[in-house]
């Protein structure tokens, strides 16, 4: 991806995150990335090429930041990091998060968002089931645990407290400890 594909999807997670997907024109687009909306249609072709490049970015900077988790090698802690690196008090995790919540909720009215967001959201869950099935593997974790199941509670939780988070209607510190007391309990940790 050029220099200037990136600055226009940084744009629109910034223009997503603050004015929502149906404030997302084209020419504001191009003001906020300091660009000519020629150049975004040359890009992207149009606003519905926009948003799945944008949608693709967003799942690329999510991925930047909490791959932090694998520093850890007990499978636990990775788990527990990686949804925890979902709600930090970061610029840019704050942008991105708003403008994932904002995509997905636009999904209900636009058909074509839903199944990259469910690809994207099926790959999540995945990552998360992997590592409560090393968990379970290494005795980490009770043994009947549905690691399917638990991903599932997991990441839509994380995705629950970071909108409740960026509303204002819990803090940053609320929604970790809860977060932290919901992995326990799926989990049933036995360490």
């Amino acid at each position: 991806m050029s220099q200037r594909q990136t600055q226009i999807l940084e744009a629109a997670v910034r223009v997503i995150a603050q004015d929502g997907v149906r404030g997302l024109r084209i020419e504001k687009l191009a003001a906020e990335a300091g660009v000519s909306t020629a150049l975004i249609y040359y890009h992207f072709k149009d606003r519905s090429g926009v948003l799945h490049a944008t949608l693709e970015h967003i799942n690329h900077r999510a991925k930047d930041y909490t791959d932090r988790a694998f520093i850890e090698t007990d499978p636990c802690a990775q788990l527990e990091q990686m949804l925890m690196l979902e709600l930090q008090d970061d610029d840019e995790v704050r942008v991105n998060s708003i403008a994932w919540g904002e995509l997905r909720a636009s999904a209900v009215f636009n058909p074509d968002l839903r199944e990259p967001l469910d690809t994207t959201t099926r790959a999540w869950n995945n990552d998360v089931e992997t590592l409560i099935t090393q968990a379970r593997q290494a005795g980490a974790v009770a043994s009947d645990i549905d690691a399917a199941a638990t991903a599932e509670h997991l990441t839509a939780l994380v995705e629950g407290l970071s909108e409740r988070w960026h509303s204002g209607s819990i803090t940053l510190d609320r929604a970790r400890e809860v977060l932290a007391h919901a992995i326990s309990r799926e989990l049933r940790d036995v360490t």
